[in-house]
Order: C-alpha cells, then structure tokens, then sequence
C-alpha cells in the first residue's frame, strides 16, 4: 500500500503537470466548469505509484488525467462528475476508455489508460456529465515510445 508521502507526491506531480501545461491551453471552461487535462506516458511513473492506482507501466501505454474545477466559487473546488469517453486513432480505431476516480483529500482526478504505438497521435472525446448538464470535451495528444 502507497503511504501518505508517496500519494503526496503523485498529487503533486500531477499538479505541475497541470500548473506547467496550463499556457498549453489544457484547460477548457464550460459553462461554470473548468476543466483541466493532460495525457502522458505512464512510464513516468513511478512503479509503486502505479500500481497504487491500478495503471500498468508500459512503453506501449499512457493515461489521461482529468480534473473538473468548480468555476463559480471563488476557491474553485474540485467536483464529482460523471465521465465517459472514447479514443480514436488515426486509422480510425475506436477504443471505450474506462475511467477511475481518484479522490485525495480535496483533489479529484479521473484516469484512463490507452494503448499506442510511437509518435502516434490519439484524439479524445469526453462526455463530461455535471447533474444531468453534458459537455463535450476533445483533444488530441501525440504519444512516443520510450526508448
């Protein structure tokens, strides 16, 4: 098991990750929320980070991460939604994602994993449910095999 140190820091990772790539414009508003995404290589994990949360380590494999923000409060909190989805690649291969939600705290993500072969370019389409109001979120992310 994962002990509070170790989960600190898978939060704080993914907060840079959010905070460093927010002039990347990977944050969409609608409506009242904002909402924040980013798909990375899960090689950047660390193995014992992981396998906490259930994401195999793979050079073949990445995850997106999603975190919905409360853009009507001041202190933006982050909220419970729901979230389908699927991934598309260029040859036109659709896969349904499966998302796991990870609460921490204050902080909620959703992760997903997808397959990949290298430089290939995967588009995302998010059906984001907010109490019954839906949103659409799509993005396309370039993945590389590590060597």
């Amino acid at each position: 098991m994962m002990n509070y140190f170790q989960k600190t820091i898978f939060l704080m990772l993914i907060s840079l990750v959010f905070n460093a790539n927010a002039s990347n414009e990977n944050m969409q508003m609608f409506d009242e929320l904002e909402v924040h995404y980013i798909g990375l290589p899960t090689m950047m994990l660390q193995p014992q980070i992981a396998k906490t949360y259930g994401i195999e380590r793979s050079r073949y494999k990445g995850f997106i991460n999603i975190a919905i923000l409360d853009a009507s409060v001041e202190s933006k909190p982050a909220i419970s939604v729901g979230l389908s989805g699927v991934s598309t690649n260029l040859a036109g291969q659709r896969i349904n994602l499966d998302f796991d939600k990870v609460t921490e705290g204050k902080a909620i993500y959703y992760i997903a994993q997808v397959s990949y072969s290298d430089e290939e370019i995967i588009k995302f389409d998010i059906l984001i449910n907010n109490n019954g109001k839906q949103h659409s979120l799509k993005f396309q992310q370039k993945f590389y095999v590590e060597q």
